[in-house]
């Protein structure tokens, strides 16, 4: 292969991981792959894949779960970890970092899951489905940014970041509703050895130790590992342990600048060897400027802008591909028409809307905050349909609330459907509601 064609396939690959909606379109061919080895000749072994048990450890210090339950309760770690990193950053310097920026989003995040949840118990209530209400809470940030992304520069930045602030506090929200709601039998003794490393991450932030490599071994085999064994759901731990993460850095830019751009200088006029080598002169000045460089570095920034490629391009396809493979067998119509069903499709395709609606409306009529500059209350509309886009959270948390094999089937089923809808419709009104484009591109 050329050089040429490599420098264009990297561009190309760089483009398409830099664009917003390819994070839904890759979980939209997860999701379709699995769906289809589900339904075929291939579900059995689509079932047994995900069954197979995987089993760590030595001697009597051993755990054996099946694949699909590491990637909900190891893989899917990683990815609210990275979910606690952008909740902290948005929270000290983001959108919600002060509550004139905070209450819009916030409220409306509130409405967001709170009508879904009341829909969904008028529906089942007293029912054996009765503790999926958390289902049609929860939004599904990479899908609902990656199809606002699909209508490219007629989007308002300030819609854009009213929808990330709302669906990172939609995101807080579902965490806490894991962690009270969700966890199973709690064995308060692992709970505390987890505590005990939370707190050691804490102390190693506060005596200024910033290599992100020394917070793995006490989050993973400490914190991670004392949560699986407690009953609370191990993904809180990444939570917790993203919050233990440092967000400062040891010299500030003016330090930074002063100390590197003599450096520069030094490489500059350092000898130079023939080839692509470096001479020593050259090679020690490049370890001073990674030393210098790693001292600027916000590890919590770092972190999550190494770490996010490999969460919606490769945990979040993998969580789709193992958890979304429903088998779509027996009288449909009558699937969508259990309470379980029609609680998370209304509460999504509805009550996700509405409720965003209702409660944005409430905070301006009662001056609690004001729209967003340049958006008006059909963006909002739209935007809360977007905000029905369930899909991730939806299937993590049904997985967590449904024991009956019935009700996670149908489940699945409806937060597919919801999602579909939600997103067509969310599409439509803001395609139709916001400014078009005018004149010509150069």
């Amino acid at each position: 292969m050329s050089k040429r064609i490599r420098t264009r396939l990297k561009g190309l690959f760089h483009q398409f991981t830099s664009n917003a909606a390819s994070s839904g379109i890759v979980l939209i061919i997860a999701s379709i792959v699995a769906l289809v080895c589900a339904n075929s000749a291939l579900a059995d072994d689509y079932a047994r894949i995900w069954a197979t048990k995987l089993t760590f450890g030595i001697k009597d210090a051993i755990i054996s779960k099946p694949i699909l339950l590491w990637i909900n309760d190891g893989l899917m770690a990683m990815f609210f970890f990275v979910v606690g990193l952008e909740i902290k950053r948005e929270i000290m310097a983001g959108e919600l970092s002060s509550w004139k920026k905070a209450s819009l989003p916030i409220i409306a995040a509130i409405g967001g899951m709170v009508i879904p949840a009341l829909i969904y118990v008028i529906f089942n209530a007293n029912t054996p489905s009765a503790a999926g209400w958390g289902v049609p809470m929860a939004t599904d940030i990479a899908f609902s940014l990656g199809i606002l992304a699909l209508l490219g520069k007629r989007v308002p930045l300030t819609l854009k970041i009213f929808l990330t602030a709302l669906a990172i506090a939609d995101d807080l929200g579902a965490v806490l509703v894991i962690a009270f709601f969700y966890s199973s039998k709690i064995t308060f003794s692992n709970v505390v050895i987890g505590a005990i490393f939370l707190g050691l991450m804490i102390t190693m932030n506060l005596a200024g130790v910033k290599r992100k490599w020394a917070y793995a071994l006490p989050g993973i085999l400490g914190l991670w590992l004392a949560f699986l064994l407690s009953g609370v759901h191990a993904t809180i731990a990444g939570v917790l342990a993203a919050f233990a993460i440092p967000a400062r850095m040891t010299i500030n830019t003016d330090e930074f600048t002063a100390d590197i751009q003599p450096l520069i200088d030094k490489l500059k006029s350092a000898p130079r060897l023939k080839g692509p080598l470096l001479s020593k002169q050259q090679q020690t000045v490049i370890v001073a400027i990674e030393k210098k460089s790693r001292q600027y570095e916000v590890p919590l920034q770092s972190l999550e802008h190494s770490m996010h490629p490999w969460v919606i391009f490769l945990i979040m396809p993998i969580f789709a591909l193992s958890n979304a493979g429903v088998t779509i067998s027996g009288d449909i119509q009558a699937i969508l028409t259990l309470p379980v069903s029609l609680g998370i499709i209304t509460g999504l395709f509805i009550g996700k809307p509405l409720g965003i609606f209702l409660f944005t409306w409430l905070a301006c009529k009662f001056k609690l905050a004001s729209l967003p500059p340049g958006t008006n209350w059909w963006h909002i509309i739209g935007l809360g349909a977007l905000a029905g886009i369930g899909f991730t959270m939806s299937l993590f948390v049904s997985g967590l609330a449904f024991k009956s094999n019935e009700f996670v089937q149908a489940s699945k089923v409806s937060i597919i459907i919801a999602s579909l809808l939600s997103g067509s419709m969310g599409y439509l009104i803001l395609k139709k509601t916001l400014p078009k484009i005018t004149g010509r591109l150069k």
